[in-house]
């Protein structure tokens, strides 16, 4: 998903809650219900990598026990990694204790709550009002980028206080509404007004 991460790692596995209609996970067909696998806590990290924990299933759903986040969590915290937590409900983040060689990332596909795409997810503004309250080093991934009202997207990133906004296209011909070249270039000048940008390979069909 992203060229800078070294590994993914998954405790928790199955079905998300969110259910987003364009999520890659339903490419492999019905997924199983969401479960806790003990045997990853063998795992071992290593060094120095930088590890996407709960690439498959946000592991901050509402859904999720706590036990299973905090198990999770201590174990990352035997090995010396950097580590990215990514999540559309960043709200129960504030109840865990997380170092600083954590990295927190919000997706953020829109401005725009589209409820028939995004189900069960938070709505984008309560997700970027949450990250903002956050403390960690925080990404925003705009992926898959749906079209936009630019002046309140970018208020609205404003408010999330991102270190790096990562930006990438729907690649699941998923029939998504999409914006313009302009619109995404304007978007990315705004952007780079007070944050990184990282364009993810996939923006190529858009620009």
């Amino acid at each position: 998903m992203y060229e800078f991460i070294t590994h993914t790692w998954n405790t928790i596995k199955g079905e998300c809650s969110h259910s987003c209609s364009y999520c890659y996970m339903h490419r492999w067909g019905k997924q199983k219900p969401v479960r806790y696998d003990e045997k990853e806590l063998k795992t071992d990290l290593g060094t120095g990598n930088f590890i996407f924990v709960g690439s498959s299933c946000d592991m901050f759903a509402n859904n999720i026990p706590e036990g299973w986040i905090e198990k999770t969590l201590e174990h990352m915290a035997k090995f010396d990694n950097q580590y990215l937590l990514q999540t559309k409900n960043p709200a129960r983040l504030g109840g865990f204790i997380l170092p600083d060689n954590i990295k927190i990332c919000c997706t953020m596909e829109t401005n725009r709550f589209l409820p028939e795409i995004m189900r069960n997810s938070p709505e984008p503004i309560d997700r970027a009002l949450f990250m903002g309250l956050l403390l960690n080093d925080k990404y925003i991934t705009i992926e898959p980028i749906m079209d936009f009202d630019l002046e309140s997207f970018i208020k609205m990133l404003k408010t999330a206080k991102p270190k790096q906004v990562n930006i990438g296209a729907d690649s699941g011909r998923n029939n998504l509404p999409e914006p313009s070249k302009e619109k995404v270039l304007q978007l990315v000048s705004e952007l780079q007004k007070f944050t990184t940008i990282h364009n993810k390979s996939n923006l190529q069909r858009l620009i």
